[in-house]
């Protein structure tokens, strides 16, 4: 099967190959940084970097940017209700956004680009904009006349015909059935950050700032395009606007959008209480990649629910593949090769391939690996695994990592405590006497890894710090 996505903008299921050779150009709507970034904000970040590590294994290369957006509406209300520049205040949530990206294990871009840092470039793509007869004026500030845009509402597939002239919006952020004209360059306001420019003493609108970011790095037209569904309108559409007023060309093969994350049903929200970070879910004594594994496992097209129930049945499923892993690595095998065990193990490296071809369905892809699991178990309980099927388990194994990457458990901050370390050797000890020696020995890497030595006497374990 051929690599195949949902097109946003043509709403089907469509062949991808890259523009231009092998190389996949790709931007990813980054983070206002203005507070820290939630589990919500996260499913925009894990689908991308599935996609990118997919890609890859695909045998494309990436040229992948994601923006920063340090200056905004919203940065400005808060910096202003802390007392802080508008660098003190977005240093600290840029800082702590690309710590979660990390402990979350998500690649980095080739390029991560704040907007701060590309002023020049959005100025000059408002005056292109201008020579094109798409802008004008208004109390010193530019919008974009979107009556000059045809095709205006074509990722939305919103009919905007009946707009009404003229009218126009200085807010960022937007109804989604409310075309007007849009903001380009905001006039300086007492209080507010401005630079001054060619045209005239002020600040970008959010929109500008992704179409000239994007067309700096990845060229005129870009290969794909991602960001929460949330984004296609205002934010995107008026990209293409931007954009393919200036060029006149495609800006985007391929726009893909992740679906809303709720909490227990419910939208996330302040009054709700239930807005959780990743930080959060740690104190809580969840590990990283129970939420990486979570936002994975239902395609990015689908609505996700978050219950707590779930992040500890996806650490339960990780346990699982670790278990299984641990088995394959530490198991005596009877010797030979099972022609069969040959067979299935192509045939469930196929069934994962397909899946995550078939625009990113992960969660047929974790399917086919646990019913492998199952199957592959159930033969070694039998005494019918021989260890000449076992490399190519653990490579197949490998390659579900590559991509879902959960099998490495995370370093603790700041080590177990005493209370953790007992209860591990208590769990350690049970599983010993249940001949669980698989769970025993799992436990004693696990505390070794946090700096934790055992010693097996007949007193009993004493156990000591590296």
């Amino acid at each position: 099967m051929s690599l195949r996505f949902y097109n946003t903008l043509t709403q089907q299921l469509e062949e991808f190959k890259p523009l231009h050779d092998n190389v996949v150009r790709m931007y990813t709507c980054g983070p206002t940084v203005y507070n820290y970034a939630h589990i919500g904000n996260f499913r925009s970040f894990v689908f991308p970097d599935i996609l990118r590590r997919w890609l890859r294994a695909r045998g494309y290369t990436l040229d992948h940017v994601m923006n920063i957006t340090d200056i905004e509406d919203k940065i400005i209300r808060d910096s202003k209700a802390a007392g802080k520049s508008i660098d003190e205040f977005t240093s600290v949530y840029t800082t702590a956004f690309l710590e979660d990206t990390a402990t979350l294990r998500l690649e980095r871009p080739e390029r991560i680009v704040p907007a701060t840092q590309h002023i020049p470039e959005m100025v000059e793509a408002v005056q292109h904009l201008t020579e094109r007869g798409h802008t004008y004026v208004s109390d010193g500030s530019v919008y974009y006349r979107i009556s000059t845009f045809p095709e205006y509402g074509k990722l939305s597939h919103n009919d905007f015909s009946g707009i009404r002239a003229g009218a126009r919006v200085d807010v960022d952020e937007y109804d989604k059935d409310d075309a007007r004209d849009f903001v380009l360059w905001k006039a300086a306001k007492e209080g507010e950050p401005a630079w001054d420019t060619p045209i005239g003493k002020g600040r970008p609108g959010w929109h500008i700032e992704c179409s000239a970011m994007a067309m700096k790095y990845l060229g005129d037209t870009l290969d794909i395009h991602t960001g929460g569904v949330d984004l296609t309108f205002p934010h995107h559409e008026n990209e293409i606007a931007q954009a393919e007023g200036i060029t006149g060309k495609q800006f985007v093969r391929f726009w893909l959008h992740a679906e809303h994350l709720s909490v227990d049903s419910q939208k996330m929200s302040k009054s709700l209480g239930n807005i959780y970070t990743l930080r959060d879910l740690k104190e809580r004594g969840f590990a990283p990649e129970a939420l990486r594994y979570l936002l994975a496992s239902v395609p990015y097209r689908k609505k996700l629910n978050f219950t707590f129930d779930g992040l500890k049945a996806a650490a339960t499923s990780i346990e699982r593949l670790r278990n299984y892993k641990l088995r394959m690595e530490t198991d005596k095998f009877p010797d030979g090769t099972n022609a069969e065990l040959i067979s299935r193990t192509q045939a469930a490296r196929a069934a994962f391939d397909a899946a995550l071809d078939d625009d990113l369905n992960t969660a047929g892809a974790l399917g086919t690996v646990f019913e492998y699991i199952r199957d592959t178990n159930t033969a070694m309980d039998a005494g019918q695994f021989p260890a000449g099927n076992v490399t190519d388990a653990l490579e197949f194994l490998d390659r579900f990592d590559s991509v879902f990457d959960v099998l490495k458990p995370s370093a603790r901050i700041g080590g177990l405590s005493d209370s953790e370390v007992d209860a591990l050797i208590v769990e350690r000890t049970a599983a010993k006497k249940s001949r669980n020696f698989g769970r025993s020995d799992e436990i004693r890497a696990e505390l070794a890894a946090q700096g934790v030595i055992l010693e097996d006497t007949k007193e009993g374990v004493r156990w000591k710090r590296s």
